[in-house]
């Protein structure tokens, strides 16, 4: 690199290589904090691009949209202005587990988003394929240098490079080098992480094909349409308008029968992949081998968007050659003359390999570089827009000389998220699921501003709209909360008719409304025929003040779980202890305790590898050097 060009690079506070999901919320919360903030990426026709399915949400991904829109994070407001179809998920069960979904228009959610990006103040957006990340005499991250030989400097920098380091893609017996949608690989970035001494994993994930609307025959096909009153931010008023429909498709044997005839053309199964794929999102041709007892697999239609007639075909990921998939394509119902516009892919990618970031999501080789998105090993654009707005808000702590950000598991999704990822060593792509929140009944997606709305206040990323109408929201609940104990209904031959009639049992003596609400067969709307004044209140607020009565001996329960785990989470353990000359621990924990340095004796307790009585013993040590 020439003195000439490293004299005349332009110094930033914060450098986000890349800008797809995890890059966008990086970026705008860095930005929006006050630090003069650049993105770099391969292609600016592809900023915040959806190069698998065109949707958001389903349940865990859902609730992670919501708390980053409470942090004032741009994912939810991008989907409400963009969304073509949106509905809430697992309706019949609990409310911890529905998940709101939404169909995106994917080429104006990719153009909404890089036009909120081109007029936030503090960023500048420009494309360059960075090739390396240099180091300054401390070995701290101080700067990269793009495929053009120019060298930006930055105080942090955060890497969210998605899929693109060293990729490839893999169609049957073809393979080439390239990243998502014939994008430029990442392949030096790839090579100047591993000089910085990174370990660099190689994971696997997939995309359908695309196929042309007009060759498909919908008239056999089971709709699937839209729900009204929805929306994913806090701000937004609910989708109006017409929505899209999408379509249920099932294979069949003779689709099965296929797929097993061409085994020997399966790169999944010929050992030309070699990098671990999604276990929660296999291909079609992992389903098929791994349940051959299973006559049939259920798929969706949904469209790409409102300029284009191409519909993806979720639930048939592939990575078998163009000819086959246009046989196994045919032999499903409507498809009998459909044809592929965009043929199926897997590709291959490196990622960094956990244990290697805080929880802050920095970086331990290299301090002052962050990394966020699918190089941290997760796959989906909830989960990397969630790493994404945190790796943005503690690179801004950071310069602030500031405690970074760290949310807990008892109080987020993405606090799960993050805390699996540091202490879980995934060996997979990790995918979010409500199963994975222990908490999960108090980390619903209705109550996403309540938990964490303060906090984006406090950092600087909640806009003054959006604490005013967090604080009208908070005073309407607290005004039903208040009405609901203070309100009582006698049991009058009246009152016990109504109950009667709803199924709901008798009631012998007067009763607050809040426990008249606790009754599974009573709503909101059912308590003005018990009251004269039921407070008019918002939908949202009145679903809140629900499940709040309904579902109250289970939060109770859990806030008290809650108690217990965080005993152990506030017993702090030194960053600098050296695990490795503790006797007493086994030789397993020893080394994972000091490869991963817990913040914390509860994190410690969740690492693969480290016992009971491993953590017995680091109590006793605590105890003797008094930090108990």
């Amino acid at each position: 690199m020439s003195e000439y060009i490293k004299e005349h690079a332009k110094k930033y506070d914060i450098i986000v290589i890349g800008a797809g999901h995890a890059g966008c919320e990086a970026a705008l919360a860095s930005a929006r904090m006050g630090f003069k903030t650049l993105v770099l990426t391969v292609n600016l026709d592809h900023v915040a691009f959806m190069p698998c399915n065109p949707s958001l949400g389903g349940p865990g991904k859902a609730h992670i949209v919501r708390e980053i829109d409470a942090l004032g994070g741009e994912m939810a407001l991008n989907m409400d202005q963009t969304m073509t179809q949106i509905r809430m998920l697992n309706t019949s069960k609990g409310p911890a587990v529905q998940g709101l979904r939404g169909q995106a228009d994917k080429a104006r959610y990719h153009s909404r988003m890089k036009q909120v990006l081109e007029r936030q103040e503090n960023l500048d957006l420009k494309q360059e394929i960075v090739e390396n990340i240099e180091v300054d005499s401390r070995g701290r991250a101080s700067g990269v240098v793009g495929s053009t030989g120019l060298f930006y400097r930055g105080e942090k920098i955060i890497l969210t490079t998605g899929t693109f380091l060293k990729a490839r893609v893999i169609i049957g017996e073809a393979t080439y080098n390239a990243g998502p949608n014939q994008q430029y690989p990442a392949n030096e970035l790839s090579r100047s992480l591993q000089d910085l001494g990174f370990e660099l994993l190689r994971f696997k994930t997939g995309t359908p094909p695309r196929i042309s609307g007009n060759s498909i025959d919908f008239s056999s096909l089971k709709k699937q349409t839209g729900e009204k009153g929805l929306s994913f931010s806090f701000l937004s008023e609910p989708l109006s308008g017409k929505q899209d429909d999408c379509w249920i498709v099932r294979t069949d044997e003779r689709t099965h029968e296929i797929i097993r005839e061409n085994k020997d053309r399966t790169p999944l199964f010929s050992g030309e992949i070699e990098g671990t794929g999604p276990r929660y999102c296999p291909s079609i041709e992992d389903k098929v081998m791994k349940f051959p007892d299973k006559k049939s697999h259920q798929l969706f239609l949904e469209p790409e968007g409102r300029s284009t007639d191409e519909y993806y075909l979720s639930g048939f990921s592939t990575s078998l050659p163009l000819d086959v998939q246009i046989k196994m394509l045919r032999t499903l119902p409507g498809m009998s003359e459909a044809e592929i516009a965009r043929p199926a892919y897997a590709i291959e990618y490196d990622c960094v390999a956990s244990g290697q970031f805080d929880l802050s999501l920095e970086s331990r080789q290299v301090p002052d570089l962050f990394t966020a998105g699918q190089i941290n090993g997760t796959s989906g654009y909830e989960e990397a827009a969630g790493q994404g707005i945190i790796a943005g808000i503690n690179a801004g702590q950071k310069l602030r000389g500031k405690e970074p950000m760290i949310l807990k598991r008892s109080q987020t999704y993405i606090g799960v998220l993050i805390d699996d990822l540091v202490t879980d060593e995934p060996k997979e792509p990790y995918r979010m699921m409500t199963s994975r929140a222990e908490y999960r009944l108090l980390l619903r997606q209705d109550n996403a501003d309540q938990r964490l709305t303060p906090s984006g206040r406090e950092i600087g990323l909640v806009s003054d709209k959006r604490w005013q109408y967090f604080q009208e929201k908070q005073e309407k609940l607290q005004q039903g909360r208040d009405y609901l104990q203070k309100e009582r209904v006698t049991p009058t031959a009246e009152v016990r008719e109504f109950l009667q009639e709803r199924e709901s049992g008798g009631l012998s003596q007067p009763a607050s409304l809040e426990k008249i609400l606790r009754r599974p067969e009573i709503s909101w709307q059912d308590l003005a025929a018990l009251a004269d004044d039921l407070p008019s209140l918002p939908q949202p607020v009145q679903k809140q003040l629900e499940i709040e009565a309904k579902y109250k001996g289970y939060i109770d329960r859990q806030k008290q779980q809650i108690k217990e785990f965080e005993r152990q989470e506030n017993i702090r353990l030194p960053e600098d202890l050296e695990y490795k000359n503790f006797d007493n621990l086994r030789r397993e924990a020893r080394e994972k305790l000091n490869r991963i340095k817990p913040r914390s004796l509860g994190q410690a307790s969740r690492i693969a590898g480290v016992s009971p009585a491993d953590i017995q013993a680091l109590l006793v040590y605590l105890k003797k050097e008094g930090d108990l």
